[in-house]
């Protein structure tokens, strides 16, 4: 498992740390007392996971555009960061059907600014693209995707992802054929935890709702996705950086999702979540199904994550369930108006010492 000793003192940049994912990053990167630089635009949701927890009091939170090159220049030369974690997206499918222009400016042509940084960074050792499942080429089919399969995302989001992974090769061969920066991509499966505010998120959708004592609302129950807890993919993420800053030669792609096990239909997820959530509350939630008929999704997806299991011994920790226990923890702690920071602290500790 993750050794967090290393991470002490060590220098990190990550863009888009205002994000969910990247509101859990720094909270354990700060528990493991390094030395945090964040660069983003304000959060992107109301409530703010990143802004209810105060973690900017404890890093150096900068506010900025992935697609301003000069500015994140800046901050670059003024951080001397060791190890860059790139996650800064627009990551909502539906979003980049309504504005594609943005959703490709960001994830292609940000990725482009934040290798440029890297390039011009001497201090930067191990940099990591965090992009997504939906990079490849989606053929329906009942068995995960490798890392060595077609790229090409259909919708604008996943199409410009996989763009982003181009990219990332590019300049790997291009600037960094000598080592000295060691270049990965990670690419996650479909992540949930506590402090997910998004739009057009089914576990959001289910809080929302639940809160309201209202019906929830599923627009395709059928949908399978490999669900796993935003822990999963952030250590995950840590020792790949970790392992490529100490021997480059653990550079490369790596898939990050659950055991095959923990690949549900949507409706089955939802399902859990009422059980687990009127269990704990003695509220009777159920949910409806309202397929819309939306833009395109694809229906099928799981990813083969045995290349990260053999090469760094990764392995799941909380399956579904588990993690649906987690989720709703949390929320309840921040619909009762408690301490939602202590009890990430408190997940954070249980996740890495199970």
């Amino acid at each position: 498992m993750l050794d967090l000793t290393f991470y002490k003192n060590k220098k990190i940049l990550i863009t888009g740390h205002t994000g969910f994912k990247g509101s859990w990053m720094c909270q354990l990167l700060v528990m493991a007392g390094a030395q945090v630089t964040g660069y983003a635009l304000p959060s992107p949701t109301d409530p703010s996971l990143f802004d209810m927890c105060h973690i900017a009091e404890r890093m150096n939170s900068v506010t900025g555009d992935i697609r301003d090159l000069e500015h994140m220049k800046q901050v670059f030369a003024q951080a001397m960061p060791e190890i860059v974690i790139h996650m800064a997206a627009q990551p909502i499918v539906r979003e980049s059907y309504k504005d594609p222009v943005y959703t490709y400016e960001t994830n292609v042509m940000g990725t482009v600014n934040v290798l440029e940084c890297v390039r011009h960074t001497p201090s930067v050792k191990s940099f990591l693209n965090v992009t997504t499942d939906k990079v490849y080429l989606n053929r329906e089919w009942e068995w995960g995707y490798r890392e060595n399969e077609e790229l090409n995302g259909f919708d604008p989001y996943s199409n410009s992802k996989s763009c982003s992974e181009l990219v990332t090769s590019s300049y790997k061969n291009s600037f960094f054929s000598d080592g000295s920066t060691a270049i990965s991509t990670a690419r996650a499966g479909n992540v949930i935890g506590g402090g997910d505010f998004a739009a057009d998120r089914i576990i959001p959708d289910c809080i929302r709702a639940a809160e309201k004592k209202q019906d929830i609302i599923v627009r395709n129950p059928f949908s399978t996705r490999p669900y796993e807890h935003v822990l999963e993919p952030i250590v995950a993420y840590l020792m790949i950086a970790k392992a490529q800053y100490e021997d480059g030669g653990f550079a490369g792609n790596y898939n990050v999702g659950p055991d095959e096990a923990d690949c549900w239909t949507t409706g089955d997820l939802v399902t859990l979540f009422c059980s687990k959530w009127n269990k704990m509350t003695g509220d009777s939630i159920k949910w409806i199904n309202r397929y819309d008929g939306g833009p395109h999704e694809a229906n099928f997806l799981k990813l083969d994550c045995s290349k990260l299991k053999h090469t760094l011994g990764w392995k799941p920790r909380w399956n579904v369930e588990t993690s649906m226990e987690k989720i709703i923890e949390w929320s309840l702690v921040y619909l009762a108006g408690e301490d939602v920071s202590r009890c990430m602290q408190r997940q954070i500790g249980e996740f890495l010492n199970r």
